[in-house]
């Protein structure tokens, strides 16, 4: 399962578990419509991986975010791992890779034998600094590399700046592959998350705007590369009677009553999305007088706002986001750092790219506050009360 910061775990605190009030970062949003398709699912006799429920899935999902293919998957690792094998990346390539990212954006592409190059985000936004794209695909023609793709993340739930992306990558003649993992719903000039490049996955984490308890999806506008991936997610089964594998396939398809929830889920995105969007508005009035203090892309209306994340410059806010952090933690309120930089994780130290120090900072500095859909208002209200003691405490 793909796990994000907004991941159910332990209390963080022995006070956060003798409160019993504990509230998470992006906990699952399920309920009676959710139960009532996986009932229907289960009493239909389609509890084996395909089924009715599978296929519509992927259909309304595709007709959702207006690409013509779909293949719904164990994880968004999977599809990541299974776009990139569809385009061809293997051993001797480099695809570059945000360092701002969850490791799983990095693992996928070490799973094809590729190497990741890692390229540093845009302070504003934690996206991938499109400005520093050229000069790092000039770098890595240079020295003699081919480059298998490029592998944009849509940082919690914000799309990276496609309008500026898309050209120079066809300009290089590299394929992009979208990591929209934590961005369904969000939009980039009216166009969908998850639309854009030659494929693109999302993550239905149990964490994330919705969720198939663990899952994932490959979307894509070519549908000779959603054949491919559907016939390698299925052991590269080939259709006759007995069992024929002419080459290494994967166990990587999505069950049919999982899908099911997907299915109900996905009625519900637009009003979980609302419901996210209107907590992060809750957020900016709170911090909008707090110098030192932003909301990371505040500027973006079209994103989902999967989890809203501050930023402090502790030299003008007079504290440090971790000190606001253990105050919510005392009082069972669960938040996380901004993603440490993947080139920083022990797994993959000492690799190229392009860094300026920005995704470092962020993490450093950066804090993401509870931001689900399934919050209630007087949990919202706790949250944001306690924010406000810190602050008044520090005036």
């Amino acid at each position: 399962m793909r796990e994000h910061p907004g991941s159910l775990g332990p209390p963080t605190t022995n006070d956060a578990r003798q409160q019993g009030h504990l509230i998470h970062l992006s906990p699952p949003d399920v309920g009676p419509l959710e139960e009532s398709y996986l009932i229907s699912a289960l009493r239909s006799g389609w509890v084996a991986p395909t089924g009715p429920d599978l296929t519509a899935f992927e259909r309304e999902m595709a007709e959702r975010l207006d690409v013509p293919g779909a293949v719904a998957l164990s994880s968004g690792t999977a599809a990541l791992h299974l776009a990139l094998l569809a385009l061809g990346v293997g051993p001797g390539h480099v695809v570059v890779v945000p360092t701002l990212t969850f490791v799983a954006t990095a693992n996928a592409v070490a799973y094809t034998g590729a190497r990741p190059v890692f390229i540093d985000c845009d302070p504003a936004t934690g996206n991938i600094d499109v400005s520093l794209l050229p000069d790092l695909l000039r770098q890595i023609e240079q020295a003699g590399k081919p480059v298998g793709a490029v592998l944009p993340v849509d940082i919690f739930g914000t799309c990276a700046d496609y309008t500026a992306l898309l050209p120079i990558c066809e300009a290089a003649g590299v394929p992009v592959v979208e990591d929209a993992a934590e961005a369904l719903g969000a939009t980039h000039k009216g166009r969908a998350a998850g639309s854009f490049g030659a494929a693109a996955a999302l993550s239905f984490n149990g964490n994330k705007i919705i969720t198939t308890s663990g899952g994932g999806m490959l979307l894509s506008h070519d549908t000779t590369l959603v054949e491919r991936v559907r016939f390698l997610s299925t052991q590269a089964r080939l259709p006759v009677p007995h069992y024929e594998h002419p080459e290494v396939g994967y166990n990587y398809r999505l069950s049919n009553l999982l899908a099911a929830v997907g299915r109900a889920q996905l009625r519900r995105l637009d009003q979980m999305v609302s419901r996210r969007r209107h907590l992060r508005e809750l957020y900016a009035k709170l911090f909008a007088a707090v110098p030192g203090v932003r909301l990371l892309a505040d500027t973006d209306d079209a994103a989902n706002c999967w989890l809203t994340c501050l930023v402090v410059d502790p030299e003008q806010a007079g504290w440090h986001a971790a000190e606001l952090a253990t105050h919510l933690a005392g009082l069972g309120i669960e938040t996380r750092p901004i993603w440490k930089p993947i080139h920083l994780q022990p797994a993959y130290l000492g690799s190229a790219g392009l860094l300026t120090g920005a995704a470092q900072r962020l993490f450093e500095t950066g804090l993401a506050l509870p931001s689900g859909s399934a919050l209630t208002d007087g949990q919202r209200s706790m949250v944001l009360e306690t924010i406000n003691a810190f602050l008044a405490a520090r005036v």
